[in-house]
Order: structure tokens, then C-alpha cells, then sequence
């Protein structure tokens, strides 16, 4: 099993949500995040001040995966997020030791499925 965790921009989460969805993703946990990159932030301008937005509003999905699932769901991922521009986010995938359904009790890849 695999944790998958994707940041991206807020505009592509309904885009990417469907793509895993096709892919065979039965869940995923949504959580608004802010942060930056190689970007660094941008000045804004209001009510005639200039000032800097360092941290940028993002959003994190995560998932868990049947390895075999992995470079599938990657690539949705990746071929919806992209915008070409900088800023488009990042996936980071990490070894799940053990999950467990909290109402049955299974274990394992059982109890992401």
C-alpha cells in the first residue's frame, strides 16, 4: 500500500477528484492548505497598497493505494493537475505499513478497498 499526497491548485481539485475516481480511487481526504514553492508568493494590490502574499492557497489531497494502483493514479494526477505553469503543485507517495477499518476491523488491503 501507498499514501499518495498531491498539493495543488484549488481550481483543479473537482478536475483531479474525477480523474481518480475513473482511476479506481474509492476515497480521499481534502484539506485547504497554504504554502509556497519556487514561486515565493506575489504582491497583490488593495485598496491602493501593494503588499505580499508569501503563502499561496493550495489544496492537499491524500489517498491510500493498492500498490499495483500507484503509477495509474499518479499519472491522473499529474495529467489533470498541469497547468504548464509554475505553481502547479507536487506529489509525494510514502509506504503504508498497515490501514485499518475502524467499523469491521479489517486489516490490510482489505480495508482500503
Amino acid at each position: 500500500m501507498k499514501k499518495v499526497e498531491a498539493i495543488i491548485k484549488p481550481h483543479k481539485l473537482d478536475e483531479v477528484k474525477s480523474a481518480l475516481m475513473a482511476a479506481g480511487v474509492q476515497g480521499l481526504t481534502v484539506t485547504e492548505v497554504k504554502g509556497f514553492g519556487r514561486q515565493k508568493g506575489h504582491k497583490e494590490l488593495y485598496r491602493g497598497a501593494e503588499y505580499y502574499v508569501e503563502f499561496l492557497p493550495k489544496v492537499k489531497i491524500e489517498t491510500v493505494v493498492h500498490d499495483e494502483d500507484l503509477q495509474k493514479v499518479v499519472a491522473a494526477i499529474v495529467k489533470t493537475a498541469a497547468t504548464g505553469q509554475i505553481g502547479d503543485g507536487k506529489i509525494f507517495v510514502a509506504p503504508i505499513e498497515e490501514a485499518i477499518r475502524i467499523r469491521t476491523g479489517e486489516f490490510g488491503d482489505g480495508a482500503i478497498g
